[in-house]
C-alpha cells in the first residue's frame, strides 16, 4: 500500500492530500529514511511523522485497504 493512503486509512493523516504535502515537505520518514507518498508500506515499518515540535512515531501492524473508523487505531501501534 502506498504511504500517503495508509496515512489516510489508518488515520495517522485524516485527509490523503494532506499526507502528500507533508511528504513532499520532508516530515514523514519511514525506517528512518525521508519517504515520499508514493513509497510502499509494509508491515513492521516504522513510520516517523513530524508536526511542528511534535514527533509521533507508530509501527505498520497492517495494511488493509479499508478499514472502519472505529478500528483504524489497530493499523498501527504507538511507539
Amino acid at each position: 500500500m502506498r504511504l500517503d493512503k495508509y496515512l489516510k486509512v489508518s488515520r495517522l493523516i485524516k485527509r490523503r492530500p494532506v499526507a502528500n504535502e507533508a511528504c513532499d515537505a520532508g516530515r514523514i520518514s519511514v525506517n528512518g529514511k525521508v519517504a515520499k507518498a508514493s513509497q510502499k508500506i509494509k508491515v513492521g515499518d516504522v513510520i516517523e511523522i513530524t508536526f511542528g515540535d511534535k514527533v509521533v512515531k507508530a509501527e505498520v501492524l497492517s495494511t488493509e485497504e479499508t478499514y472502519d473508523k472505529e478500528k483504524a487505531k489497530e493499523l498501527y501501534k504507538m511507539l
